[in-house]
C-alpha cells in the first residue's frame, strides 16, 4: 500500500487549496482514509475523514470550510479547503490502511 499526498502550496488568507490523496496497492474505499495535519512546533492533528461507507467527519476548526470526498474510480481521496486561515499552516498527510504519505505543506499568508 502506498500514498501520494500532493497538492499544497502558498495560498492567501480566504483562498482555497484541494488536497488529493493517491492510494495505491489496495482500494480507497476498503477503509477510512484520515487526513491529518502537523503545524510548526505543533503535534500531528486530525483534520477530518471518510469512512469507507462514505460517511465523512472533521474537526470544529475546519467544519464548513473544509470537506472530504473520494473517486473510486481514480482510488484518490481529496480535501477540499476553503477559506483558509493563517492558523491552517502546516504539512498535510493522509492515512489509509495504517500507511502514511509524505506530507504536501500548505502555507497560507495573512
Amino acid at each position: 500500500v502506498q500514498l501520494q499526498a500532493f497538492g499544497g502550496g502558498l495560498v492567501q488568507a480566504g483562498g482555497s487549496r484541494r488536497l488529493s490523496c493517491v492510494v495505491s496497492g489496495v482500494s480507497v474505499a476498503v477503509n477510512a482514509v484520515t487526513w491529518f495535519r502537523q503545524a510548526p512546533g505543533k503535534q500531528r492533528e486530525m483534520v477530518a475523514y471518510i469512512l469507507s461507507g462514505g460517511t465523512t467527519h472533521s474537526i470544529d476548526s475546519v467544519k464548513g470550510r473544509f470537506s472530504v470526498s473520494r473517486d473510486s474510480a481514480k482510488n484518490t481521496v481529496y480535501l477540499q479547503m476553503d477559506n483558509l486561515q493563517p492558523e491552517d499552516t502546516g504539512v498535510y498527510y493522509c492515512n489509509h490502511c495504517s500507511r502514511w504519505g509524505q506530507g504536501t505543506l500548505v502555507t497560507v499568508s495573512s
